[in-house]
């Protein structure tokens, strides 16, 4: 579902835009999610489609928003990088082909990964909003803390 880049133009602001459509990078520590703390989950800025839960999200020190995985792993795709003379692995989002950050081994268990995310990539629901805003089938994560 590649969006009209003139109405993401329109419809992001130009970090969002950035980071979701030109593989940007938003500063660390200066990203409205690094240090959110509340629970609830994390969508697609562009396609709206949830992609991390708050329940995963851990301080990897780092200056952006990291996760042990994705709520929906069907909706995250990996792909090789090469950029800035390093070998990374990306992480998009399916539905949008949205930039999202990258992948790496370096997290703690159970999984060991740390899913490294632009916050200009996502949308926050807190848990007492996902139902109003039609993400209501996610309370049940929520139910088991």
């Amino acid at each position: 579902m590649k969006r009209d880049v003139e109405q993401l133009k329109k419809e992001l602001t130009p970090m969002q835009f950035e980071v979701t459509q030109n593989n940007g990078t938003e500063p660390p520590f200066r990203n409205e999610y690094w240090n959110e703390i509340r629970d609830g989950i994390y969508v697609d800025i562009v396609s709206g489609k949830p992609l991390f839960s708050s329940l995963d999200k851990f301080d990897a020190g780092c200056g952006w928003p990291s996760f042990t995985k994705p709520i929906e792993e069907a909706e995250i795709l990996e792909k090789s990088d090469h950029s800035h003379f390093m070998i990374r692995t990306e992480v998009r989002s399916k539905s949008a082909d949205s930039h999202l950050g990258h992948v790496f081994d370096d997290g703690p268990e159970p999984t060991g990964l740390r899913y490294c995310i632009n916050s200009a990539a996502l949308r926050f629901i807190p848990k007492e909003d996902l139902e109003k805003e039609g993400y209501g089938e996610y309370i049940k994560l929520f139910d088991q803390k």
